[in-house]
């Protein structure tokens, strides 16, 4: 099949254009690009290859650049075929998203809640308390998508409006946002049985740093804290080795290459696995409140809402009419 001709001098913008193309024709390009074939993808839609060719050629058309490279054992989408590829992925996702939200409210509390944390809220108990939230029966029907990020980018993401529901430290920017008050938890320092400081009861931040540490990476909070903490010393914190989770960290603390500060909650499940021994830290800042933030209560769906009072609830054991639990602005 020969490209069709490119209207690159047309006076209409392809905007308008693009504007009308089908969600079908998405699909069949989708399908086109994933089997390289086009009569294999015709007879997965049930139709003929040449109206599948005919819509992809009209596509061409209007987007004025070629999609697919065409020969004689099939097609390869080109560089824009490539880019429309993961764009049409998205709408196509998108959509069903939205048909599967919007007819989710024909009965009930219905709806999709998006969650994004900080490393150490999904780490420690952020999952089950979401899990113990889904399998009440009236939330039975809710759907939730967990996201891990970044503190910072956890907030950006609630006041640009991408998520519904955030779970961070409480350290952070929190203006612009409501919050209520989550669970705490407590930093330590995980050390192999054989260290030097393996026979402590308790330490202050300040006795680690003689020692070379594992860290987690510099843009999460975590590490910021820690580097604010040595700063405040006059001294640096000596990372021997950078890791992206906890649970890498805690394997090579097994192994004796370095201490690490950790949330208590989190090493407990590996001290009968990894033989490692864990240390309160008695400084101030080493005891943490989380919090559950969102741009506007009022504003939730009812289904984040309820998750919002739900992980509230969990508080320590508290109820919800603990002062504390109220909104923060």
């Amino acid at each position: 099949m020969e490209s069709p001709d490119f209207p690159f001098g047309t006076s209409e913008p392809w905007r308008r254009h693009i504007r009308d193309t089908d969600l079908k024709t998405l699909r069949l390009f989708v399908a086109v690009c994933d089997h390289r074939n086009i009569a294999q993808a015709a007879a997965e839609a049930h139709i003929e290859p040449s109206a599948i060719s005919k819509r992809i050629a009209q596509l061409e058309s209007e987007l004025g650049v070629p999609l697919l490279s065409r020969a004689r054992r099939g097609v390869q989408p080109t560089a824009a075929g490539v880019a429309l590829l993961e764009h049409a992925r998205n709408v196509l996702f998108t959509m069903e998203r939205m048909v599967s939200d919007v007819a989710a409210f024909g009965g009930g509390l219905k709806g999709r809640v998006s969650v994004c944390a900080s490393v150490s809220a999904i780490a420690e108990t952020l999952l089950d308390d979401i899990a113990s939230f889904m399998r009440e029966p009236e939330y039975q029907n809710i759907r939730v998508d967990i996201e891990e990020r970044l503190s910072f980018d956890l907030v950006r993401q609630l006041r640009e409006g991408a998520a519904s529901i955030g779970v961070c430290w409480d350290n952070v920017d929190l203006r612009g946002l409501q919050h209520r008050p989550y669970r705490r938890d407590l930093l330590a320092l995980a050390v192999h049985p054989d260290h030097p400081l393996a026979s402590a009861t308790s330490l202050r931040f300040v006795q680690t740093l003689e020692h070379e540490h594992v860290g987690l990476r510099p843009s999460t909070a975590v590490h910021a804290m820690l580097q604010r903490a040595a700063a405040t010393a006059g001294k640096t914190v000596s990372y021997r080795v950078i890791v992206s989770s906890f649970d890498a960290a805690f394997r090579v603390v097994a192994a004796g290459l370095g201490i690490s500060v950790v949330p208590v909650e989190v090493a407990e499940a590996y001290l009968p696995v990894l033989g490692i021994k864990i240390i309160p830290l008695t400084d101030a800042w080493a005891q943490r409140r989380f919090v559950v933030c969102f741009k506007s209560f009022d504003a939730l769906q009812p289904a984040a809402q309820r998750m919002v009072e739900y992980l509230v609830n969990r508080v320590d054991g508290q109820l919800s009419s603990d002062p504390d639990s109220k909104i923060m602005l």
